[in-house]
């Protein structure tokens, strides 16, 4: 079988997640291997396609290859992708599966992405192997990548691919116009409207424009087409230790003093390919200057979103996902779906409260499961990831549960306790009256508060 593996990490040959492919390749010879380098050309891609669509063409099957990078693929995919639905080239009928290397911090948000383009583009799409960055080097996961290949190539013979999602119905809209009045402002806050809206996407421009007009603060718009980036993130961990991008385009300190510093964040776009413009990935990447640090903890985030929101299931887990990562309380999205002028009034007015109230919520799953494998990671990676390791520790993210050992005694006494016949009988039933107790102890403190 002809296979084309699409090497999308910016490190060419030096990437981690490459190794698995070569790995394959050595192990199969009756299979013909071809390499694209497309995350160390993509600007090479961008002025001539033309040996990229032959390789395409060429291909019967397509393995995108890559590391995870912020939820979904590095920026140098999402923009390989664009060029891809951009010229044209047919890839109907090809089989399509994945190889990533992560700490599987959103592994499956990146799989569905390039599962979503795939189907887009009507190919036939075989599930995918995401494995940990060290697993080639264990016996386990040389195992798992020989079954992943054999089981793929299975697929393929028999035609067992992944059954596609429904499509949505098509809705052509027309652009969302202008129509709320100006609200009175006020001083003490400061919101920064970050976007990549197109000269020509008069329909976002007009929701940036109403929700200015709501929102009873100043705000200031930051477009990110605007910025001079020299390239995606390099995945080089020169940030590492000093926090200072490799890049001599000014991105990391545009990124503290411009966007950072603000009291609200909006983040305003079109839904392309599923996410949007790769404008926004990059400046999604390059945010690694920051290292794995919630600096922006606390601060509350609403989001614009012109397209068919309601439909893109993974994109929605994307965005509730970030906030609940980052700690960032989630105001909610706006979208040109339906009452537009009303979902924009509401969500100016609610990011509005949530600055004035300084509101927060407990994590859910999204974020304790995504902040529990970055608390590990920097842990065991503390002498290369410095800054991450002393911002972790000065605000308590290492909370292992082995830390905890008054509760874990106190555990041990009831377990045993509860293991005597007669201690059990005495508890017969009010084992949930004594769990309750301390928490009626709050509620009775606050009826007590409300009395005085």
């Amino acid at each position: 079988m002809k296979i084309l593996v699409l090497n999308a990490s910016p490190k060419g040959g030096f990437s981690t997640t490459l190794q698995t492919a070569l790995y394959l390749q050595a192990l199969h010879p009756e299979h013909a291997f071809t390499f694209l380098p497309v995350g160390r050309k993509i600007k090479s891609y961008e002025k001539d396609f033309a040996p990229a669509r032959a390789a395409l063409e060429a291909a019967e099957l397509i393995l995108f290859c890559y590391p995870v990078y912020t939820f979904i693929a590095p920026y140098q995919l999402h923009r390989f992708i664009e060029l891809i639905k951009a010229d044209g080239v047919d890839l109907r009928g090809k089989f399509a599966s994945q190889i990533t290397t992560s700490k599987h911090f959103y592994d499956v948000t990146a799989h569905r992405y390039v599962e979503e383009n795939c189907f887009d583009l009507g190919m036939k799409v075989l599930r995918g192997l995401s494995a940990d960055m060290e697993d080639l080097l264990s016996d386990q996961g040389q195992k798992e990548a020989r079954m992943f290949f054999d089981q793929l190539i299975f697929s393929c013979e028999h035609g067992l691919p992944v059954t596609p999602p429904p499509k949505p119905p098509v809705e052509e809209r027309p652009p969302y116009q202008s129509s709320l009045a100006p609200a009175a402002k006020r001083g003490g806050k400061d919101v920064v409207i970050v976007t990549n809206c197109a000269p020509e996407d008069t329909g976002l421009a007009n929701m940036i424009a109403d929700f200015r007009a709501a929102l009873p603060y100043e705000s200031r718009v930051v477009n990110l087409r605007e910025f001079p980036f020299a390239g995606g993130c390099l995945g080089c961990f020169g940030c590492a230790i000093t926090g200072k991008c490799v890049y001599k385009d000014g991105f990391d300190e545009f990124l503290r003093n411009t966007i950072q510093t603000a009291d609200g964040f909006v983040y305003a776009f079109a839904i392309s390919d599923h996410y949007t413009h790769s404008s926004f990935k990059c400046f999604d990447d390059r945010q690694f200057c920051n290292g794995h640090r919630t600096v922006t903890h606390g601060t509350p985030i609403a989001y614009l979103i012109r397209g068919d929101y309601q439909y893109e299931s993974n994109l929605r887990m994307i965005v509730e996902s970030r906030c609940e990562v980052g700690g960032n309380y989630l105001c909610g999205v706006a979208t040109d779906e339906g009452d537009t002028a009303q979902k924009i009034r509401g969500l100016a007015d609610n990011l509005a409260f949530a600055m004035e109230k300084g509101l927060s919520r407990p994590a859910n799953f999204y974020g304790v499961g995504g902040m529990k494998i970055f608390r590990d990671l920097i842990y065991l990676m503390q002498g290369l990831m410095k800054a991450d390791h002393k911002f972790y520790k000065a605000h308590g993210i290492y909370d292992f549960p082995q830390k905890q050992k008054k509760r874990i005694l106190q555990m041990k006494l009831v377990g045993a306790l509860m293991a005597v016949p007669s201690m059990q009988k005495k508890a017969k039933g009010k084992m949930a009256q004594a769990m309750i107790a301390p928490y009626q102890k709050v509620v009775e403190g606050a009826k007590q508060a409300q009395q005085k």
